[in-house]
């Protein structure tokens, strides 16, 4: 008899202490995967894929290992136990590590609430298939479109389960169903491509794969004949499909391991405005049905809802217990940890205070400037917040768009950008970064 993910945990937790372990923590995910890919209107790739894998760490004192395997017989988490605990006695001190105080474990976690997992039957094969041909054929019919690169549904589901001998011990389950579609417009120097595509927790939630496939078609030809623009200072107006990677910087700067480290460009400005004071950055865990919902994090915390940013004004770090300890702070219930790897601060749901103007009104608003859908590598200092990445998207002149826009550079630094944001009303829902379209005045732009 196949034994659940809860019961590996704790098998792996007793094979521990029967190492001599002095403490131990475990993480076992279950998982299941279908991935459709069409190409021509035929199948091309059909995968299922199904793993069981078991991490666990180990503690003696202040040193402490981890191990992994995917393999669930009695024999191997022995020997995954008595390996670590060897690895564990020659490993370095640290004085941060250790397992969460009984007392602050999560309580009563309302795993239920979260929607995190479609109740419905897994789709069969010819269903996503069905919607990846649906998809291709969508993109094909857009006049202008030469082919479709790829074109795919797929469906996963996960099973995962938390334990430490501190005495915590919880799990849940996590769906998803996704389609997506890459078109290609033009023919030879001059192809475009561009993409759509959804994942969402419930499969009803998910768009028609009709949509996705002629919006994709759509947006490869509108990049159709681009040029480069102007090299200058002009006002730049990211898209909403790329604008929560600024945000992502922001957070990235605010990570607890990289202020611990020294190595952020906030590390000094606990307090200090970040944003316009009109805005605000919300961590929230509960939201039903999204992908960065969670009940608990990996160290068994609990996690809730918190500003990061609050009127402008940066309140806090994003922390796990060990960053905590070494900042002589509390966790904020963020540690995230994969079966291969220890606890470290992660960011859940993020929601940043949406503007009133709707995108359109941006476009109008800015005159002449760059309309950025697409990004490509980056160049960010950590301790500075220089930026510098390469771009593609559209020129925008007497508050229209123009033409379209490739192989450009903008430059700026963050700390000064994000001071000037100024956010549309156009951030999707259902996204785990609920983030609008956003527009700076004044960055440097290198073109021709």
């Amino acid at each position: 008899m196949t034994r659940s993910p809860e019961e590996l945990c704790h098998a792996l937790l007793a094979a521990a202490r029967s190492a001599g372990a002095e403490a131990a923590d475990a993480i076992v995910v279950r998982g299941d995967a279908v991935e459709i890919d069409i190409r021509g209107g035929k199948l091309e790739k059909a995968e299922r894929a199904e793993s069981t894998d078991l991490g666990l760490r180990v503690l003696m004192g202040q040193r402490s290992a981890i191990v992994s395997a995917s393999d669930i017989r009695d024999e191997t988490l022995a020997a995954m136990a008595e390996r670590a605990v060897a690895m564990a006695r020659e490993a370095p001190e640290d004085p941060y590590v250790g397992l969460a105080d009984p007392a602050d474990l999560v309580q009563g976690a309302d795993v239920a609430a979260l929607e995190l997992a479609d109740p419905a039957a897994e789709p069969d094969p010819q269903a996503l298939q069905a919607d990846a041909i649906a998809a291709e054929a969508a993109a094909l019919a857009v006049d202008g479109v030469t082919q479709v690169q790829s074109a795919g549904a797929g469906y996963g589901c996960s099973t995962v389960h938390l334990a430490a001998t501190n005495g915590f011990s919880g799990g849940y389950v996590r769906t998803s169903r996704s389609t997506s579609c890459v078109a290609i417009a033009g023919s030879g120097t001059g192809m475009e491509r561009d993409y759509d595509g959804d994942s969402r927790t419930f499969q009803t939630d998910l768009r028609a794969p009709e949509d996705i496939g002629q919006s994709a078609g759509e947006r490869a030809v509108a990049r159709l004949a681009a040029r480069k623009p102007a090299t200058g200072s002009y006002p730049v107006l990211f898209d909403e499909r790329i604008a929560a990677s600024l945000i992502g910087h922001l957070l990235a700067a605010a990570n607890g391991a990289a202020i611990a480290r020294g190595s952020s460009w906030l590390k000094d400005s606990l307090g200090q405005q970040v944003l316009p004071e009109t805005l605000s950055v919300i961590e929230d865990p509960f939201r039903p049905r999204i992908s960065g919902s969670r009940p608990f994090d990996a160290e068994g915390l609990p996690t809730r809802r918190r500003a990061i940013v609050e009127n402008g004004v940066l309140t806090g770090w994003t922390l796990d217990l060990a960053s905590a300890r070494k900042l002589g702070l509390r966790s904020t219930g963020n540690a995230a940890r994969g079966v291969s790897s220890g606890p470290s601060p992660a960011n859940w749901n993020i929601d940043l205070t949406p503007g009133t103007a709707s995108r359109a009104d941006l476009i109008r608003d800015m005159g002449t400037g760059l309309l950025i859908t697409s990004m490509i590598g980056s160049t960010i200092n950590p301790n500075t917040g220089d930026y510098s990445r390469g771009a593609s998207g559209f020129w925008v002149e007497g508050g229209e768009i123009a033409y379209p826009v490739n192989e450009c550079t903008i430059a700026g630094n963050l700390r000064d950008m994000l001071m000037r944001i100024i956010p549309a009303n156009d951030a999707r829902d259902y996204l785990s970064r609920r983030v609008p379209s956003l527009l700076i005045e004044g960055l440097t732009l290198a073109g021709n």
